[in-house]
C-alpha cells in the first residue's frame, strides 16, 4: 500500500462559450495557460500525476494534455464519458476504481459536479487557507489537493483532507 496518496479535483480550464455541441467546446489561449499553470503547480508541490481521470469533452482533455506536459507527467489519462454528466456518486465511484499503486490521483471534470464532490470529500480539518479558497468559488482550472489516508477504494464522504488549493488567472 502506498504510505501518501494525493488525489487532485480538478474543474476544466476556461473553455470556449459555444461549439457544434457542449462535449466539443475547446479551450481559450487563457484556458490552455491555465492549465498549464496547474500543471506547473503541481510539479512545484512534487505532486505529478501516476494516474489521471479525465472527461470525454474535449475541454477537459485538452486541460489534461496541457497540464501533463507542463507537470511533467507521462501518463495517458483514464478517458471516462461517464463523468462528463454523472453526478459525484459516479466521480466518486469512478475514483475508487483507481489502480492501487496510483499515489498521485488527478480527476478533471465539469461544475458543479467538480466543487461538489470536492466538498463532499473534505474532512473539516484541511488547511484553512485552502479550504477558504475552495469556499470562495471553483472558477475554470481551479483545483484541490487532498490526502487520502486508506485505499482508493475506501474514498467515502469527508474522508479526505485538503492541503491545497489553486486558482489561477
Amino acid at each position: 500500500m502506498t504510505e501518501r496518496r494525493r488525489l487532485v479535483v480538478m474543474r476544466h480550464a476556461k473553455a470556449e462559450p459555444y461549439a457544434s455541441t457542449d462535449h466539443a467546446r475547446r479551450l481559450t489561449e487563457r484556458g490552455r495557460a491555465q492549465a498549464r499553470a496547474a500543471g506547473e503547480r503541481l510539479r512545484e508541490l512534487g505532486l505529478v500525476p501516476d494516474h489521471a481521470i479525465v472527461s470525454t469533452a474535449e475541454r477537459s482533455v485538452m486541460t489534461w494534455t496541457e497540464l501533463a506536459a507542463a507537470s511533467g507527467s507521462e501518463v495517458g489519462p483514464q478517458l471516462d464519458a461517464a463523468v462528463y454528466s454523472g453526478g459525484v456518486d459516479v466521480l466518486l465511484e469512478a475514483i475508487q476504481t483507481t489502480p492501487e499503486h496510483a499515489s498521485a490521483v488527478i480527476f478533471i471534470g465539469h461544475n458543479p459536479s467538480a466543487a461538489y464532490l470536492a466538498h463532499l470529500l473534505d474532512d473539516g480539518e484541511g488547511d484553512p487557507e485552502s479550504v477558504g479558497g475552495m469556499l470562495r468559488g471553483f472558477p475554470p482550472g481551479a483545483l484541490v489537493v487532498f490526502e487520502v489516508p486508506g485505499c482508493w477504494t475506501e474514498l467515502s464522504p469527508e474522508s479526505a483532507r485538503v492541503v491545497g488549493f489553486f486558482a489561477p488567472d
